[in-house]
């Protein structure tokens, strides 16, 4: 019989056991929590003050993947299928040969000629002869001015009817009735607060001290509301343009506005479409829900979608068999990025490595301008192996838990299985882009235009910066200047029936500003 101390003693050491054991279990849980948390402070501190390339050397992704081979018989030489399959990096490019030293001054810009003649030659210049000249240019700038542009119309009447009607020239048309705003004007508030990214606060500031302008910023919030009005039709007809495509890519970002009835900034969304090889169109929603898609994409589109891992592609996607969503390797690869950038590891090398590669080929296709056929056939000889070895290894280490599911990695992974589906079709249709870094690039000209007036006035005002943003977008596509654009289109739009809208594009604008200047040259 054992004695009841014993025993006491005995269940006294198993619970402490027990307890040391659950304590040593949530003793990992926080440090696991705690590595979590530092991961996603470093990298919301990399998003917000590190460089934005995403680049990375070659070289260091080659001394990472060393550790996954298995040691050869020969220090410093790599063994294995990993060390089999991974390829030598490609020789550097030598550098280009340095260009002809161009002029330092545009030749199209006009000369104003100022000539200075030494003092002794003005006092006695019929005992000097000039035997040359030196010429030196230099880069002037005259500052825009303001004009006051009046409008004379002389009243006639007839010297034998003196009682009758007196006759008087119509007022030309106007872009705002009984104001001061004429075309040239509204073109240049909307370029400075479009293309400038100035506040409109900013603008009156400049026009008051250095011009001596007076011009209140509510004044130009209704001119900048009567100029998308006028605009509506034109970003109309560009965007049926962009939707009649097959194959269109889709982004959004996020826009603080006004909201009245809260009392503080409410977050709207900019959502941007675009074709590749086309305009670019913009839309604006108070929210980021499934149901904006439905009033941006017609009822009768047919086509790819090309998009990020946002769940509201998803769910608009789903029931309609005539939409095909397509995937963006940038996501994909920007995550990987990040858990590297966290935690520099051979598996996080590894993806990199292998998603460089796309990228190369998608250079050398570029490189060559290959057309759809030749891009699809490259992509299944050369992409679509490193995909499928890609996909074995992102398996493999999500079956072994080779990481957490919520670290960096783990979640880098997790996205790109969940994308897996989405992510092939690139390979087969030589029409699509491996990511949607077009649209994403025609994004930045907001987001720089955010830091300088961090919020919109409403509402109704992002509808109007949809409107603005899209002419903008695409007189920058087609190298116009937006302001003579503008200022030409503001002028003619008064007279032009909706028959014309079609020929006030960018597009058709550029395309008849040439034919005109070639007939002249001719």
């Amino acid at each position: 019989m054992s004695d009841p101390r014993e025993a006491e003693l005995l269940h006294q050491l198993r619970a402490r056991d027990a307890e040391n054991t659950r304590l040593k279990e949530e003793l990992q849980r926080a440090r696991l929590e705690i590595e979590d948390l530092k991961q996603r402070l470093d990298e919301m501190a990399r998003r917000y003050f590190g460089k934005s390339s995403e680049q990375l050397d070659p070289n260091q992704l080659q001394l990472l993947l060393q550790e996954l081979t298995a040691p050869g018989p020969a220090e410093g030489k790599e063994s294995g299928p990993e060390a089999a399959e991974a390829p030598a990096p490609r020789p550097q490019k030598s550098a280009p040969p340095e260009r002809e030293r161009s002029s330092r001054l545009p030749e199209h810009l006009p000369v104003v000629e100022e000539r200075y003649v030494p003092p002794e030659v003005q006092l006695a210049p019929e005992q000097w002869r000039q035997i040359g000249e030196e010429v030196t240019e230099r880069l002037d700038y005259t500052p825009g001015r303001f004009v006051r542009r009046r409008i004379v119309r002389p009243k006639y009447v007839r010297r034998d009817e003196v009682d009758a009607r007196p006759v008087i020239a119509p007022l030309p048309p106007c872009i705002l009735e009984r104001s001061i705003l004429t075309a040239g004007l509204l073109a240049q508030v909307v370029v400075s607060k479009y293309c400038d990214h100035l506040p409109l606060y900013r603008q009156a500031y400049i026009y008051q001290s250095r011009y001596g302008v007076t011009i209140s910023r509510q004044s130009m919030v209704q001119w900048i509301e009567v100029a998308a009005d006028w605009l509506r039709p034109i970003c109309e007809e560009i965007r049926a343009g962009v939707m009649a495509q097959r194959y269109v890519q889709m982004d959004e970002t996020p826009i603080r506005y006004l909201d009245p009835g809260y009392g503080r900034a409410r977050t709207g969304y900019l959502w941007t479409c675009r074709h590749p090889a086309g305009e670019t169109v913009y839309s604006w929603h108070t929210s980021r829900a499934a149901t904006c898609l439905e009033k941006i994409v017609p009822a009768d589109f047919r086509g790819k979608i090309q998009c990020d891992g946002y769940s509201g592609y998803d769910a608009f996607a789903a029931g309609r068999q005539q939409i095909v969503l397509i995937g963006c390797w940038a996501h994909v690869r920007r995550k990987f990025y990040a858990a590297h950038q966290a935690h520099p590891s051979s598996e996080s090398a590894l993806v990199l490595h292998r998603l460089q590669k796309l990228y190369q080929t998608e250079a050398e296709l570029r490189e060559v301008r290959a057309g759809p056929e030749l891009r699809a056939k490259v992509r299944v000889a050369e992409s679509a192996p490193v995909i499928e070895e890609l996909h074995l290894k992102l398996l493999e280490w999500k079956r072994t838990h080779c990481f957490l599911p919520q670290s960096l990695m783990g979640r880098a992974i997790q996205y790109a299985l969940e994308q897996w589906e989405w992510l092939q079709p690139f390979l087969f249709d030589g029409e699509l882009e491996i990511d949607n870094n077009l649209v994403e690039n025609a994004i930045r000209p907001t987001a720089i235009g955010k830091k300088n007036w961090l919020f919109i006035g409403d509402a109704a005002a992002g509808e109007r910066a949809a409107i603005i943003y899209t002419l903008v977008e695409s007189c920058r596509r087609h190298g116009i200047d937006c302001y003579e654009y503008l200022r030409d289109v503001f002028e003619r739009l008064p007279s032009a029936t909706n028959w014309q809208v079609k020929d006030l594009t960018p597009a058709a604008w550029s395309a008849a500003r040439r034919a005109s200047s070639d007939q002249r040259a001719a």
